[in-house]
């Protein structure tokens, strides 16, 4: 109530920032306030805030800045409206999940970006711009043009100038691959992959009858002469490799073992799938297996990763014009195409460099999350220093699924070794995803929490006797 009166008496309250001209929108600056306030005491649960024009006043903004900072901060549940009363303080809320979710491999909160704005405007360049009706029907044809240039132009830092027609935009990585087992295997095909690999590969084998073999690896990922071996044994489908900050291991294939397996596939004329959503997190990648054998790789980037997930957006390059339309023929069988109001708001980022300063902004916040999760995890951190995730390898008193359900019950989702397991599972070790968690604070707590769980040996089981 003394905050209210305050101002009423034209004094400036204590929590009102200091609007700095480079500290970011000021909606945010206003919200960020209201936080620090809050947590410091200054301003407590039940204390009524300013009307928004009033406090539009004294910060010398418009209205419309007010009306997004109180909105900003309801969303962080900071305040509450209480009708023609006003707008109050909110008391903290009892968060029955508690839950951390280290387990789903998202891109992190971009740093130093509002995405609400983001979206908001690039939807509204969309819906200006766009002939609606095109919007909502069907493109059969792998995307619009302009959906595929987009493409085109987001690939280029890996393959430089590309001939766009070679594209098809897909609803995601995983509709992807599906479809390119569908068109390019029958039934009893074998695809060949590294022991640990993305478990979306299996769900897709599991569900179309394929089978999966898995090809040994080592610090720099599948071995070339393993790869012959099994090529030359079991006459492969497809090969399915990651090998940029691998899911889940982390690794990054060097350039001279992108060659060598380049080398295989052509060698035993076998297709490469080269599934490689983490390339633009990556700092420094080598150029993609794709650059070494175009016409036997098939090279999928999603936006998934690196953007946002909610984008459903997949560039395919596809380089043989009948792979090509076989690829198509069997995506329309099942997810038709993707959405062409997302796919044309990825295209409207692309083009106006809004892709970019997304992409900036995770893998700068990506990086600030490896730098905390190798300070707290120290010696057992298996990370690259980039990417979404961290490869942990476990002592030995702990094992991989043990481990998982004792993180659970202490509020903790990790993923054990086995949901990647190509084969028998021999690997002990979790996957810890960095982004999944929005507040920074709340993942360092939970890496708090697991590294002080890995520390301790398990406890015994004592089964109950009645």
């Amino acid at each position: 109530m003394s905050q209210l009166k305050t101002i009423q008496d034209d004094d400036s309250p204590s929590w009102l920032p200091h609007l700095a001209r480079h500290g970011g929108p000021r909606f945010l600056q206003i919200a960020d306030a209201l936080q620090a306030a809050l947590a410091s005491g200054t301003l407590k649960p039940g204390d009524r805030l300013p009307p928004q024009r009033q406090l539009a006043a004294q910060l010398d903004v418009d209205l419309t800045t007010i009306t997004r900072a109180y909105d900003e901060a309801r969303r962080r549940n900071l305040l509450e409206g209480r009708g023609a009363r006003g707008t109050y303080v909110a008391a903290p809320k009892v968060e029955l999940d508690s839950v951390l979710d280290l387990s789903m491999n998202t891109p992190p909160p971009p740093d130093g970006v509002d995405f609400d704005d983001l979206l908001k405007q690039g939807l509204s360049q969309v819906l200006m711009q766009a002939d609606n009706e095109l919007l909502m029907t069907y493109h059969l044809g792998g995307g619009s043009d302009a959906d595929r240039k987009a493409g085109a132009r987001w690939l280029a830092p890996m393959f430089g100038p590309l001939d766009s027609r070679q594209l098809v935009v897909c609803p995601g990585a995983q509709a992807a691959i599906a479809a390119l087992m569908l068109a390019l295997t029958e039934p009893g095909d074998v695809i060949l992959a590294e022991p640990m690999s993305y478990p979306g590969l299996r769900a897709a084998t599991t569900q179309f009858g394929r089978r999966i073999v898995a090809v040994g690896a080592d610090g720099h990922g599948m071995v070339p002469e393993m790869l012959e071996q099994a090529c030359r044994r079991h006459q492969p489908g497809l090969v399915y490799l990651n090998p940029t900050l691998q899911n889940p291991t982390a690794i990054t294939m060097p350039e001279h073992r992108r060659k060598a397996l380049a080398g295989i596939a052509q060698r035993c004329n076998v297709r490469i799938v080269e599934d490689d959503p983490y390339w633009l997190l990556a700092d420094a990648a080598p150029p993609p297996i794709a650059a070494f054998a175009p016409e036997h790789v098939l090279y999928i980037s999603t936006l998934s990763k690196c953007l946002t997930p909610g984008l459903r957006v997949a560039f395919v390059l596809v380089r043989d014009p009948q792979v090509r339309e076989r690829f198509l023929v069997a995506l329309r069988s099942f997810a038709l195409m993707a959405a062409p109001l997302t796919a044309a708001l990825a295209t409207q980022w692309i083009l106006d460099g809004s892709a970019d300063r997304l992409l900036q902004g995770v893998c700068k916040e990506a990086r600030l999350r490896h730098r905390m999760a190798r300070d707290i995890l120290a010696g057992r951190y298996g990370g690259a220093g980039d990417g979404l995730h961290v490869w942990l390898a476990l002592p030995a008193y702990w094992h991989s699924s043990q481990l998982a359900q004792a993180a659970d019950s202490e509020g903790i989702a990790v993923t054990p070794a086995e949901a990647f397991a190509t084969g028998d599972a021999s690997v002990n070790a979790i996957r810890i995803s960095l982004g999944s968690i929005k507040d920074r604070g709340h993942l360092q707590a939970g890496l708090q929490r697991l590294s002080h769980l890995l520390a301790q040996r398990p406890e015994p089981f004592n089964p109950a006797v009645v």
